[in-house]
């Protein structure tokens, strides 16, 4: 039998991130967050590999947020950091339309990796963090295409230049590996990070209809 008070015990979460895909995917796994985002310095470091800068991020991400919070005990920071790599290169997020263009040339018809980094930090419990992966294959496209989808807007705030929630599915073959990590949010990942804070996401409070 479910235990009724165990709502009211759930801490506060706080979400260190302004991107509404993540918090979007919170939602849908019935969590109730607050987002508040991290002011850090996102630049990679010279040589640095992309599963560290992944998670260098991510871990400075909750550290940045958890440093504001009063009574950091009552609350859970979750904070991701997503990159998509091609031939060991990190794709950022694009400056401009040229940007753009060179990120979506460089993954024309070529498989690429997209690593995404998630903490759970605050409560009780010391900061963890897991890495996650997932294969992506985009079908080759041409200048135009790839001029016609940065008109569109959405490139614009996405590692890689693309969306795969979006219009840029439409660039995308298969894909090896979970989907949610392409989407920002490793959920597998994230759920066995809650379970040591005791949130279930089988008794969330948020609406599963």
């Amino acid at each position: 039998m479910r235990d009724s008070t165990a709502t009211l015990e759930q801490p506060t979460i706080v979400l260190a991130s302004a991107s509404p895909r993540r918090l979007q995917l919170l939602q849908q796994l019935g969590l109730r967050a607050i987002a508040q985002p991290a002011d850090i310095d996102e630049t990679p470091l010279a040589n640095e590999r992309a599963r560290d800068y992944v998670m260098r991020v991510a871990v400075d991400k909750a550290r940045a947020v958890l440093s504001t919070l009063s009574n950091p005990q009552n609350k859970v920071v979750i904070a991701a950091d997503t990159s998509v790599v091609v031939a060991g290169q990190i794709l950022g997020k694009p400056q401009d339309a040229a940007d753009c263009e060179r990120m979506l040339g460089a993954l024309s018809g070529v498989e690429h990796s997209v690593l995404s980094a998630v903490v759970v930090a605050g409560g009780r419990v010391p900061l963890a963090q897991r890495l996650a992966e997932t294969r992506v294959w985009m079908r080759e496209t041409t200048r135009s295409e790839r001029a016609a989808y940065w008109a569109s807007g959405e490139p614009a705030d996405k590692a890689g230049s693309y969306a795969i929630q979006g219009l840029g599915a439409m660039f995308i073959e298969r894909i090896e590996g979970n989907y949610a990590t392409v989407v920002g949010l490793p959920v597998y990942e994230l759920s066995t990070l809650l379970a040591l804070h005791g949130i279930d996401l089988l008794s969330a409070p948020g609406d599963k209809n």
